[in-house]
């Protein structure tokens, strides 16, 4: 019985494994599909880039597109009491937590994995400011992006990204302010 047992177990993981593989897929190429129709009333729909390497963190989207990580526009995530903020800041980039009390009156605490599919309707390693899920999320772009004519911010999946100007980020992103 013991044995039965562990191999149900093992068939249970294996399972929940694979559904959850498939669901990361589904959810990138939902993702990536909501944010090319987003950008079309940019006209920049077609200007996303669908890489074959893995472009979820700053080193392999840098890797990825031939740029040094500083111009990867990452885009972070934190809660607030009832929704969140995304600020979008270079690749090299890193939250000072006083700066961020100070600015926004919260201490800097990240969503969890599943609340930041809830509220931008992108999973981690694709997270952008475009094509929200939540409409309370507030986009804030941080000074570090504008050293840099153009960066790469994600598009939605964990291999997608654009090329975009710092002021066609924040027209876009309806930016709140840098």
């Amino acid at each position: 019985k013991t044995a039965t047992a562990v191999v149900y177990i093992r068939i249970y993981i294996s399972l929940q494994l694979i559904f959850k593989t498939l669901f990361d897929k589904i959810l990138n190429i939902m993702s990536i599909e909501k944010v090319k129709e987003f950008l079309k009333k940019y006209n920049k729909d077609n200007a996303v880039i669908e890489l074959v390497k893995s472009s979820a963190t700053v080193e392999l989207a840098a890797s990825a597109l031939g740029v040094i990580p500083a111009r990867i526009a990452k885009t972070l995530s934190f809660k607030t009491d009832n929704s969140c903020i995304l600020v979008v800041c270079a690749g090299d980039a890193r939250i000072d937590n006083k700066k961020f009390k100070n600015f926004f009156e919260i201490k800097a605490k990240m969503l969890t994995p599943e609340e930041v599919i809830s509220y931008t309707g992108h999973a981690i390693g694709g997270v952008c400011p475009f094509a929200l899920a939540d409409n309370s999320v507030k986009v804030y772009c941080d000074l570090s992006l504008k050293r840099f004519s153009t960066i790469f911010p994600a598009c939605g999946s964990g291999n997608s990204a654009i090329e975009l100007t710092c002021d066609e980020l924040f027209e876009i992103s309806d930016c709140c302010q840098w």
